[in-house]
């Protein structure tokens, strides 16, 4: 996987924001290359990421985001209770199996993202002062906003991984690529 999306990869517009989700997505996955689950879930400056939660809530974030624009419950809903345990692993939660979730919902993601009639379409959002004040968005923008969240914290991920044992993601890709 290299760090930048191929222009001839784009295709058309729904292919383009796929790719680039896709993208960000890959350097979050990275970030945990070679690392162990202890490694991941450590703490290497005053903030509460670690790598592991960072995998975790995208995967979840990515599903949340979905559930809406499809229009379905969210099998994973977090309660203000339990928002703080979608930021990291708890009980027999392990990185393989979240990744696998996360490949999932991708899936998902995908397949939904293909099959609108049009990235104009709209869905509403609950209440929240956080979301736009009209209550809806089109499935454009909420392909939009999966590349912004996910490259957010793929950012965060390199930070942090950086803080752990000195790798960029420039080092990721090389080891990932075994170009040494």
């Amino acid at each position: 996987m290299v760090a930048l999306v191929p222009t001839e990869a784009h295709g058309d517009e729904r292919g383009a924001l796929l790719n680039f989700i896709e993208a960000q997505r890959a350097a979050i996955r990275r970030s945990l290359l070679g690392l162990t689950e202890e490694q991941a879930a450590s703490r290497p400056s005053v903030s509460e990421l670690t790598l592991s939660g960072l995998l975790k809530h995208v995967a979840e974030v990515e599903l949340n985001w979905l559930r809406l624009a499809q229009q379905r419950p969210n099998e994973k809903q977090r309660t203000e209770e339990t928002w703080g345990e979608g930021f990291k692993l708890v009980g027999d939660e392990t990185i393989p199996e979240i990744m696998e979730f996360w490949s999932g919902v991708a899936k998902e993601t995908e397949e939904f993202a293909r099959s609108v009639p049009s990235l104009d379409d709209t869905f509403p959002l609950p209440e929240a002062p956080w979301f736009p004040k009209d209550g809806r968005v089109s499935v454009r923008w909420m392909l939009m906003h999966l590349v912004q969240e996910a490259g957010r914290h793929a950012g965060h991920a390199d930070v942090i991984r950086e803080s752990l044992d000195g790798k960029g993601s420039f080092d990721l890709i090389k080891q990932e690529q075994g170009w040494g």
